[in-house]
């Protein structure tokens, strides 16, 4: 398989985000057939993140570029982790308007059931799990190791995070961050910018704009 990528025509793709995340995509867009030509980020870097990739500063930046580099063909992803889900989604469509459309990035590592529905630009990354008849909104992370059991809904920009588990039918409102290793009982529903706390695991209901952690999963303050 890799050497049929090497001998085909790669696709251009650009990354927003210059930190960690960004190294976590180009460790495999690569074998994906993709070919990462600029990365911007809205702050300047000490250094690139990825050698010999320019970095640009924010949509200035980005104007500069693209008025150098019109082709129509140019994917993008969005680099940016944490709980910054309404940022991705917010920058994502900038570049849409733009005439970049988002890319979709599944590790080659990662197990997508054949009738899960993943929205653009969302990334699964290394031995995660996405299970039969989830569904994954647009510009989401399922980050490594985690896993999204069967009939799972999540809403655009949620965050998976590293080793956190979704057991089956939950329900996740959008731009919500689920932590570190954190696991979330079946048929749970968590509401819109929702924070969990990494461990945590969530026995009830949480609803919006909160902040829970904990074993049990209680609240300890609005998301602000």
């Amino acid at each position: 398989m890799d050497r049929n990528i090497q001998q085909s025509p790669q696709k251009p793709l650009i990354l927003w985000g210059a930190r960690g995340h960004a190294k976590v995509l180009n460790e495999f867009l690569p074998r994906l057939g993709f070919r990462i030509v600029a990365v911007f980020d809205n702050a300047p870097v000490d250094s690139p993140p990825i050698a010999g990739v320019p970095v640009f500063v924010g949509m200035p930046g980005f104007r500069h570029w693209r008025s150098e580099n019109p082709a129509s063909d140019t994917q993008a992803l969005i680099a940016i982790g944490g709980h910054r889900g309404r940022d991705r989604l917010e920058i994502q469509q900038e570049l849409c308007d733009a005439g970049i459309l988002p890319a979709t990035a599944v590790h080659p590592t990662a197990f997508v059931a054949a009738d899960a529905c993943i929205g653009d630009g969302s990334q699964i990354l290394g031995n995660a799990a996405v299970c039969t008849e989830a569904v994954i909104g647009k510009c989401c992370i399922i980050n490594t190791s985690a896993s999204v059991d069967h009939e799972c809904s999540l809403g655009d920009g949620v965050h998976i995070a590293p080793g956190a588990t979704l057991t089956g039918c939950v329900s996740i409102g959008e731009h919500s961050m689920i932590g570190a290793g954190a696991v979330v009982l079946p048929r749970i529903r968590i509401g819109r910018s929702v924070i969990i706390g990494a461990g945590s695991v969530v026995t009830r209901d949480i609803p919006d704009g909160k902040v829970a952690f904990g074993n049990p999963a209680r609240i300890i303050r609005d998301n602000n």
